[in-house]
């Protein structure tokens, strides 16, 4: 992983939220939510929340007296998800570091991780500070990406960038959000950090969107991909954009598309 990998600012935290939510998120949220909400939990907290899908999501499905903490390392994207929540009073917004959260040990029932592991620069780490937050007998529940050869609209991004840069081809989606997909590797991390119990289940959806170029904007434009096009050549976005269009566009059509998309679901018990 690189630092630009962790870059979302500017239009980045809009256009991720406004397009690549819904083709992507939205699904694996409600599930990842479900799990939750059906532990019963009383203290919950989110690690690297993004722009709040699942925030969302899952605060309806919370008890009244349920007490929510959401955080991310990123202000732009809190801030996002805090202006897109409304008025919760058992929601509290907190920027913080998944490795170096500002919480007393045993203070949660619960922790929520959606998609975000594969950004933690030492996975270890980032799984023995969730253990300590959590109470004896609390559930870690995340997800993570399968290789980027199951996610078919990622992988045409990713090649049509390619495309345009043959010489120094753009990585991010291959590296990052889809290079933790060892299950092994996982189960091993987590044992390391001290969580005895874990299972993992595949998951898989379909993606779908307005238009191929909806779903080439959401993936080129939304995510720090675009922060690698641009440091290679400014003007070549919406070349690259183009490009990524007209490839999913050859597979799946010009109106709404729809692609696969899989993942792994991890639950793991203190």
């Amino acid at each position: 992983m690189t630092e630009s990998d962790k870059v979302f600012t500017g239009s980045i935290p809009q256009i991720y939220d406004t397009f690549l939510v819904p083709l992507i998120f939205e699904a694996y949220a409600d599930d990842i939510a479900e799990r939750i909400a059906a532990l019963g939990p009383r203290m919950v907290l989110e690690t690297a929340a993004g722009t709040g899908v699942v925030t969302r999501a899952l605060a309806p499905r919370l008890a009244a007296d349920a007490r929510y903490v959401v955080t991310d390392l990123n202000n732009a994207m809190l801030d996002h998800a805090a202006n897109m929540q409304g008025m919760d009073d058992r929601i509290a917004w907190r920027q913080a570091d998944a490795l170096q959260m500002p919480f007393e040990d045993d203070s949660f029932d619960a922790v929520v991780c959606q998609f975000a592991v594969m950004f933690f620069p030492d996975k270890v780490a980032g799984y023995a500070e969730t253990l300590r937050v959590l109470k004896p007998g609390g559930s870690f529940i995340f997800n993570v990406w399968d290789a980027i050869e199951a996610n078919e609209f990622s992988q045409a991004a990713t090649e049509a960038a390619a495309s345009v840069f043959p010489d120094d081809p753009p990585q991010f989606l291959a590296r990052t959000p889809h290079g933790y997909h060892d299950v092994d590797l996982i189960r091993d991390e987590l044992a390391k950090a001290g969580f005895s119990q874990v299972s993992i289940t595949t998951l898989e959806k379909t993606s779908t969107a307005a238009s191929a170029h909806d779903a080439a904007y959401a993936y080129c434009q939304g995510t720090p991909l675009r922060n690698e096009i641009e440091s290679r050549g400014a003007t070549l976005l919406d070349q690259v954009t183009e490009r990524a269009a007209e490839a999913i566009a050859s597979r799946f059509g010009n109106a709404t598309v729809s692609g696969k998309i899989r993942a792994y679901v991890v639950e793991a018990v203190v």
